[in-house]
């Protein structure tokens, strides 16, 4: 069994405030402390099945001009989902099956391009905008009882098993892979980054905090008892652990690096939401919410929130 990071986007930034602000407020976090990010997901080649484990942004989404008050940036594009699956060796009718850990266009921007996948959605998220159309959906409604300490799965295929993971989304799942001795999680957005992992902290980001809580507490305490690879989306230490088969060991962190320069761009005058990809533009507006268009996104009050993810105007950078 070979499992591959997906890598499109590099050389971005988050906020400490933003990565470990979810249950002390993100006034009790230094805002110039920054972590790297960037974005991956990952695919699982066990030699009969291909399985990708969530798919990327769609390529339409442009990327984000960050400004001094952005939480948090994914960074510039190195090549759209779609080609670096190929560059790795894939074509899309090779995948079998997909495993979509949230709802967020970051994890599903291009599951319209897998027709003959299998699709596993947690049945808790079957109708977010994101999935509700696309025909080749599976509902999982985890059967299988307990996994360790998780409460309920779906078994995949051997060695490969779903877990419901509520918190983030309140249809958040995970995945883990058991292969040759070793646990590779694969979760979407538990945590950002795995600073706060080790330091036991939750973003700003969920729909349900105490079950965010819960998610988090079950993760490191699994990991204590069970050498785990931990494989993150929005930092590169998610790709860097698995390159390196890198245990998570809760008393001793990995070495936080330094955030890579930044590029600054011309900006289109559209805005992206960083927690869901969905993109403001002013020249289509926000109509069912009241904002017609031609508005800049600057002239939008401060209370209008993401028609897609509810997240506040805050979390939008410049594209």
């Amino acid at each position: 069994m070979k499992i591959q990071a997906i890598k499109f986007r590099t050389n971005g930034f988050m906020t400490q405030a933003f990565a470990f602000g979810g249950e002390e407020g993100m006034e009790k976090f230094d805002s110039s402390v920054k972590y790297r990010s960037g974005l991956q997901n990952y695919l699982i080649d066990t030699g009969k099945e291909v399985i990708l484990v969530d798919t990327g942004l769609s390529p339409d989404v442009p990327e984000e001009n960050p400004n001094e008050k952005s939480v948090i940036y994914t960074g510039q594009n190195i090549k759209s989902y779609m080609d670096a699956l190929t560059d790795l060796g894939y074509k899309p009718e090779q995948i079998t099956k997909i495993l979509i850990t949230h709802k967020h266009s970051d994890h599903t921007g291009e599951l319209k391009s897998f027709p003959k996948a299998e699709i596993y959605v947690n049945a808790d998220e079957c109708d977010a905008d994101e999935i509700k159309n696309i025909p080749n959906i599976i509902p999982v409604h985890f059967t299988d009882g307990p996994y360790y300490n998780f409460p309920a799965h779906q078994k995949i295929t051997d060695g490969i098993y779903y877990i419901k993971a509520p918190g983030h989304t309140k249809g958040n799942s995970i995945v883990i892979v058991e292969n040759d001795g070793l646990f590779y999680l694969i979760h979407g957005d538990v945590t950002y980054t795995d600073e706060a992992l080790y330091k036991n902290k939750l973003s700003i980001v969920y729909e349900d905090l105490p079950m965010a809580r819960d998610t988090l507490n079950r993760i490191r305490n699994f990991v204590v008892s069970h050498p785990t690879v931990y494989l993150s989306t929005h930092t590169p230490l998610g790709y860097e652990n698995l390159e390196q088969k890198r245990i998570v060991d809760l008393n001793n962190p990995p070495k936080t690096l330094p955030v890579g320069d930044i590029t600054f761009k011309t900006k289109t005058g559209k805005y992206v939401c960083s927690v869901c990809g969905y993109v403001y533009d002013p020249e289509i507006g926000d109509p069912e919410n009241g904002i017609m268009p031609g508005t800049a996104f600057e002239d939008i009050s401060d209370d209008w929130i993401c028609p897609r993810c509810r997240q506040p105007k805050f979390k939008f950078n410049p594209a």
